[in-house]
């Protein structure tokens, strides 16, 4: 779907017209400028659709109706000088796509001395249009916001500002994350686990909020495709087991020829469907072949997570979109919930039975056999990991009693030390407000119990996200 539907960035320029015979050369100057702003908005993996400068309103008309022909997701609009409010808001009204504006001042200050001994008025005037971007941005933001349009402004310098092309990348991430989100196809397969009602969420809602595709899917098709995978087949996928895991010499032939079954059924079955996501759980009592499939499925999982198709266990469809969101960053996305609080050490424990995202794994992950799952059916494999210490963001898609999501984030270290070898993902985290303060302030706004935890801080591109995506996002550390 990412390559499918590539993320197209709509640029373009203003000006007015009128200076274009008063001042020579200015014209071509401003879009020099215009021109090194699309070169840095090349260097993303975009399609970059530049309108050039603007400065009249038939040609903002127009330009509003070829960014909507071109199917942009995002305009960059460059304040190069004055210009009429006249000459963006058709272009920008037409294209109904968020819109950032980029307050660039070409140098860090004119230059007074220059200019002053120019001795002609005329350039001198001319010099100042070329410098004078910050001019008509409060005339453009009355307008939009009197016109009901949501815009974001960055302000600074052209050249040389690593402030603004840091926060100019971060718009540009956000957005091909919400373009992500929206051509995902999320599978759902099996049903909710009984009495968990934090996870129960309204699906028409989280289509509503992210856009996408919800694929409802059976047991009885993995279970059906596991009977069809081959000797070849699962000889090869054993031997990824042991290259990708660090295998446990407890582990049964028997136990890892089953999952390799699965690994390779559930493969087959998100390529038929197209599925960039996966959100299952199963029970499969009284049918033998369901039950096996499912507690089977924990390797099948773990990889799957680590390609960058996150599958969250309990059917927990909130979850596995925070998880989407944070692996499409870049972050990972593991599946995650509180294990025990840690005093001591002021840190957290957190992590979760089942899948891992074995791509930010501390070290190489682990498998271990299980004699039971708890609160599951069945026993088999499991896998045992630590997310990678350093910087961590924890991410929970909430749904509010109004009927809203929200976006709750807190950032934090993974720290070293002892964990629960019981053969799940456990990591230690610290957060800057300590544990009491996290818990009581993150229980608070009333997320399931489950989240997703990446590498990195990337609060302020979630915070992004959720302007492009026009959903609240709270930061609770």
């Amino acid at each position: 779907m990412k390559d499918k539907y590539k993320l197209k960035i709509g640029l373009f320029g203003i000006g007015l017209d009128a200076y274009w015979p008063q001042f020579e050369g200015l014209k071509e100057r401003l879009e020099g400028y215009l021109e090194e702003v699309s070169r840095k908005l090349a260097g993303y993996k975009a399609d970059i659709i530049n309108l050039g400068l603007i400065d009249n309103p038939v040609s903002a008309m127009e330009a509003g109706h070829k960014f909507r022909r071109e199917d942009v997701d995002i305009i960059f609009l460059y304040v190069t000088t004055y210009a009429l409010s006249s000459t963006v808001l058709p272009v920008v009204q037409k294209a109904k796509v968020p819109v950032i504006i980029l307050n660039l001042s070409p140098e860090k200050a004119i230059d007074y001395k220059t200019f002053n001994m120019l001795n002609d008025r005329t350039k001198m005037t001319g010099e100042w249009l070329a410098n004078v971007s910050a001019c008509p941005v409060p005339e453009i933001a009355n307008v939009l916001l009197r016109a009901g349009i949501r815009f974001h402004q960055i302000t600074g310098v052209l050249h040389g500002d690593e402030e603004v092309w840091k926060e100019v990348g971060d718009w540009v991430e956000a957005a091909e994350v919400a373009n992500i989100m929206a051509h995902n196809r999320l599978g759902l397969m099996g049903h909710y686990y009984g009495g968990m009602l934090d996870v129960y969420t309204d699906l028409t809602l989280q289509l509503a909020a992210f856009g996408g595709h919800i694929e409802m899917l059976e047991v009885d098709e993995l279970s059906d495709l596991r009977k069809k995978v081959s000797v070849e087949e699962l000889q090869e996928r054993v031997k990824l087991f042991y290259r990708q895991f660090d295998v446990d010499k407890g582990c049964s032939p028997e136990d890892l020829i089953e999952a390799a079954r699965t690994s390779v059924a559930l493969e087959k079955l998100v390529r038929h469907h197209d599925l960039g996501s996966l959100a299952y759980f199963y029970s499969g009592t009284g049918m033998k072949e369901n039950e096996d499939s499912i507690s089977s499925i924990i390797l099948a999982n773990s990889l799957l997570t680590s390609q960058g198709i996150p599958v969250a266990g309990e059917y927990e469809i909130k979850n596995v979109q925070a998880m989407k969101i944070m692996d499409s960053f870049g972050a990972g996305g593991s599946f995650t919930e509180y294990y025990a609080l840690d005093f001591n050490d002021d840190v957290v424990l957190m992590g979760h039975d089942g899948p891992g995202h074995i791509a930010i794994a501390e070290g190489k992950t682990k498998v271990r056999p299980l004699e039971v799952y708890h609160g599951k059916v069945g026993k088999g494999l499991s896998v045992e990991m630590s997310v990678k210490y350093g910087p961590v963001t924890l991410l929970s898609v909430v749904q509010k009693s109004e009927g809203k999501l929200l976006l709750l984030v807190a950032e934090g270290e993974s720290v070293p030390g002892p964990i629960l070898k019981i053969g799940n993902t456990n990591s230690r985290y610290r957060f800057p407000v300590g544990v009491k303060n996290f818990v009581n302030t993150w229980n608070s706004y009333g997320p399931a119990h489950h989240c997703a935890a990446g590498i990195g801080h990337i609060a302020s591109k979630i915070r992004k996200l959720g302007e492009l995506l026009n959903m609240e996002v709270v930061k609770v550390c």
